[in-house]
């Protein structure tokens, strides 16, 4: 028992000891770095706009614990870039920039986390692109090694509203949109952060990619127009806003090139990177606002909105919306949203959201041909199916109201998804309740019965003519809103000669008869 005292003694003074320890004998490198990568390639950035941090590691694979007497930018003071070296970030004018005496033990290895932010204009006046370039340098002489930085910068158009200074609480405010929104003639003060584009700014170009921070909105009498290969990316919660008495138009034309989509106009978010590309809900939406009229969209994507399409009121106006070879994905809500509307649609491929890729509610005219409305979202669980139409609204209040469902006629289309059924006709019998399905493919099985009415009448060639139900449409990759179908498909030929175009959303001229949705079918390349 005496024993343990001095036992527990020594193990105290033993962990005292090394707890202690200063003396790690530090040995200058001899350029045995190795890294986990040779080169950073930093994403495409906008001029001006921070770059998200990348990082590279750094190992000491060696038994000596090493001294790196230098660690820097090779462009020193004047880089571009941001370096923060294991939690480090330096002071004075070489913050971020060069570091000395960095002690890396044996067999560790560290971690350097990489930022940029680059005004193009510093780095040449005539290109709207540019390679930036810059390197790590580890240690100097024979013992240097480096690591390549590779940054693609773009210069854009910024689109942004004002900032004051509010006098009475001495904070910044951001410029508030103001017209009529109740349609009394009046202007109203909204809380809708953005602007209304000038007259020089009416026109989107592909010379240069949008960016626009809050709502950018077109005022009555105004057109915008976005022309053939235009990039338009939109910051958190922006989008555009075409106002009572304008028109937005589209002029997307088709692109040889499936991949780079020259002739498309795309409208997306504003962050480049890789693993955005398709990530839902980036930002609002393009909103056609009551009194809009003849607002056309050709050949356009839009994507990795929160609705890609908003369309409210005007019902009896047959140039509301007309939207041709077009796609909409990646939805956090809606993917195209009508409210008591009308909607001309042909050759449209509209899928993942997180509510319906198709609403028309509240009523209104919709007319789509040959059209892929599909679902097959993953990112949460989604209440509505692909398809939903009803005619009525329910305010804060729980109060109903009507408005007539004045015709819904959905032609050669493919109506599908990943939950059953994908489609939901809603109706309240104050209010007409007017559609039909011809030559269609729809998923709808209800085995208990729980949907019932004379909308889901199937037997009625009045509501429902040639009708598909539930066969696999055989989808190139729906996961990846890759919605083409093979040869042989149920819905190869199984359409009728509808519509104003002869080609399908890729081009390709329609056979006779032609397939049902947005694609003729193609034979599809062996894995």
């Amino acid at each position: 028992m005496k024993r343990l005292p001095i036992f527990f003694f020594g193990i105290i003074f033993l962990v005292f000891w090394s707890s202690c320890r200063k003396d790690f004998n530090f040995v200058p490198g001899n350029g045995t770095l190795e890294f986990s990568k040779d080169t950073v390639f930093l994403d495409t950035v906008f001029t001006n706009i921070g770059s998200s941090t990348y990082n590279l590691k750094v190992y000491n694979r060696s038994n000596d614990d090493i001294l790196i007497p230098t660690l820097r930018l090779g462009q020193g003071q004047n880089s571009m870039y941001r370096l923060n070296v294991d939690g480090l970030t330096g002071s004075g004018p070489i913050a971020g920039k060069e570091f000395e005496n960095i002690e890396l033990l044996a067999k560790d290895s560290m971690y350097i986390f990489i930022e940029t932010t680059i005004d193009i204009q510093n780095l040449v006046s005539s290109e709207t692109q540019f390679l930036y370039t810059d390197v790590i340098e580890f240690d100097s002489g024979s013992n240097q090694q480096t690591v390549d930085l590779v940054t693609l910068v773009k210069d854009a158009v910024f689109i942004y509203p004002q900032r004051f200074l509010d006098n009475a609480t001495g904070n910044y405010v951001i410029e508030t949109l103001v017209f009529d929104v109740d349609g009394d003639g009046i202007d109203d003060e909204t809380n809708i952060q953005g602007r209304f584009l000038e007259a020089s700014e009416l026109i989107f170009t592909d010379e240069k990619p949008y960016v626009i921070y809050g709502y950018a909105a077109v005022d009555a009498g105004d057109e915008l127009i976005a022309d053939a290969g235009a990039r338009v990316h939109f910051h958190a919660n922006s989008g555009l806003l075409i106002t009572d008495g304008a028109s937005l138009k589209v002029n997307g034309i088709p692109s040889l090139d499936q991949e780079t989509l020259e002739g498309e106009v795309i409208f997306e978010g504003d962050r480049l990177e890789p693993g955005f590309s398709e990530v839902p809900g980036q930002w609002q939406t393009i909103w056609l606002f009551n009194g809009s009229t003849d607002n056309i969209i050709n050949h356009a994507t839009i994507k990795n909105s929160t609705v890609g399409i908003l369309s409210d009121g005007n019902s009896e106006d047959p140039t509301k919306l007309t939207i041709t070879n077009s796609q909409i994905y990646n939805s956090s809500n809606f993917g195209i949203l009508g409210r008591g509307t009308s909607i001309y649609g042909e050759n449209l491929a509209i899928n993942s959201a997180g509510q319906s890729a198709f609403a028309g509610t509240y009523g209104g005219r919709y007319n789509i041909v040959h059209s892929t409305i599909a679902n097959y979202w993953t990112n949460s669980f989604r209440q509505f199916p692909a398809l939903l139409l009803n005619n009525f609204v329910i305010d804060q209040d729980n109060a109903v109201f009507t408005n007539p469902l004045s015709e819904a006629n959905f032609t050669n289309c493919i109506i599908f998804g990943n939950d059953n059924p994908e489609m939901l006709l809603d109706r309240d019998n104050a209010d007409d309740f007017n559609f039909k399905f011809t030559n269609c493919l729809i998923r709808f099985s209800d085995p208990n019965n729980n949907f019932n009415g004379p909308q889901y009448d199937f037997n009625d060639i009045n509501l429902y003519e040639n009708v598909l139900f539930n066969a696999d449409p055989e989808f190139l990759d729906p996961q990846m809103n890759q919605l083409q179908i093979p040869n042989g498909s149920i819905s190869d030929g199984a359409g009728i000669n509808f519509g104003l175009l002869i080609t399908d959303l890729n081009n390709i001229v329609r056979g006779s008869p032609p397939d049902l949705g947005a694609y003729e079918s193609t034979e599809f390349e062996e894995d």
